[in-house]
């Protein structure tokens, strides 16, 4: 079954906890949330303000194994966790089960996260032609050592491993029941899956029925993370409802709308929701995510970090032409305050102000390493694969 993302509905809570908390390894969480890694989003500034939101695991950004192994100066800057953020969550890239291990080694032994979550659900080309990403789990044999040489090198740090991964390449080269179950014999500490195909990228719908049928897949005490269309609790809560997962991945779904986080938790909890917040509200959050960005980039690189996020704050309010366009050109906090000052604060939040933000775009083919299609059982790594920096 294919379903569409509901509406909030604020005057409609639940009136029970729905799902146990969320445990990965150790580290447990009442609230069984956890925030999509994002090239170019979840940097230590927005974890940051998602954190103040609700409770919940929040992962960085894409980092790619070969990056960490040869100390990349980006690549370090990109891992910098705030000294309250725990579990410090990791998501890492590779397609070299050696660089993988040498990578996940590193991090135990510099203590340099606490939850790593394996990287095989990115559709991008840049990834995917070099057979990563969600091109991987296809070869079923370098798929597992991939997983195996985490878990293996994770283990003596206590650090549990989770995947995220795709239902597949596309509707015809479907992986993510085999990979599943590979990833459950290697060891792994939970699965994610973004109910869509590679080459769907972010367009149509999420198929939550895979949700379902992973879930029964696999063992019971294994946690299983839906992810896909999910833009309000109520969407939330049903997804759990109907694919019996232990917890939601939350990715294109809190872009302008941090205090999402905030929400779930209420709905997890059976609490009444939060009233939708009014454009003063907004304005507020939208003040906190700059500063927060300018405390963890410079003030300069903060403020356009913070441009592309407008646009998704602002989404169904009636605000002005000239003011959008002024407020996506901002270049101090001085500026961003004057702008924010000409908002109408007491505007409603607007019904169709949900939905569907960030990418989207159309499906396409998935752009993979020559004859990677021949054959399942390859375990060789394709030559060139490993991407020499960090990035999604």
């Amino acid at each position: 079954m294919s379903v569409q993302a509901t509406t909030r509905d604020a005057t409609t809570p639940p009136t029970k906890r729905v799902v146990a908390p969320l445990r990965i390894g150790r580290y447990q969480v009442d609230t069984p949330v956890v925030l999509a890694p994002m090239a170019g989003i979840t940097n230590a500034g927005f974890r940051r303000l998602c954190r103040e939101q609700g409770a919940g695991y929040y992962v960085c950004e894409m980092i790619t194994s070969r990056g960490l192994v040869e100390r990349n100066p980006l690549t370090f800057r990109m891992i910098a966790f705030e000294p309250g953020e725990h579990p410090r969550s990791m998501q890492l890239y590779g397609v070299d089960p050696a660089t993988i291990g040498a990578a996940v080694r590193l991090i135990a032994e510099q203590d340099l996260a606490d939850h790593v979550d394996l990287n095989f659900g990115c559709p991008v080309p840049k990834v995917t032609r070099r057979g990563g990403g969600a091109a991987l789990p296809f070869k079923r044999r370098l798929f597992e050592a991939i997983v195996a040489a985490a878990v293996d090198n994770a283990a003596p740090g206590g650090i549990p491993v989770t995947v995220k991964m795709r239902i597949g390449i596309d509707d015809v080269h479907r992986t993510y029941l085999d990979a599943g179950r590979i990833a459950a014999d290697a060891g792994v500490a939970a699965v994610a899956l973004h109910a869509r195909t590679a080459a769907q990228r972010y367009s149509g719908t999420a198929d939550w029925s895979a949700i379902a049928r992973l879930r029964d897949a696999l063992p019971a005490e294994l946690p299983v993370l839906g992810n896909g269309d999910i833009f309000s609790a109520a969407d939330a809560l049903a997804m759990v409802a109907r694919t019996e997962c232990d917890g939601v991945v939350i990715g294109r779904g809190c872009l302008g709308r941090p205090w999402l986080f905030g929400d779930l938790e209420a709905a997890f909890a059976g609490r009444p929701l939060p009233a939708p917040p009014k454009l003063g509200e907004v304005a507020v959050t939208l003040r906190r995510h700059a500063v927060l960005l300018c405390e963890h980039m410079g003030d300069d690189k903060g403020i356009r970090d913070l441009r592309k996020h407008i646009a998704w704050y602002l989404k169904g309010f009636a605000v002005g032409p000239e003011i959008r366009q002024r407020l996506g050109l901002v270049s101090s906090l001085d500026e961003l305050d004057g702008l924010v000052a000409l908002l109408d604060d007491d505007q409603e939040f607007p019904p169709d102000a949900e939905g569907p933000r960030g990418r989207q775009g159309s499906p396409g083919r998935v752009i993979l390493p020559e004859r990677w299609l021949d054959d399942p059982e390859d375990a060789s790594v394709p030559a060139g694969a490993e991407l020499a920096h960090s990035g999604g």
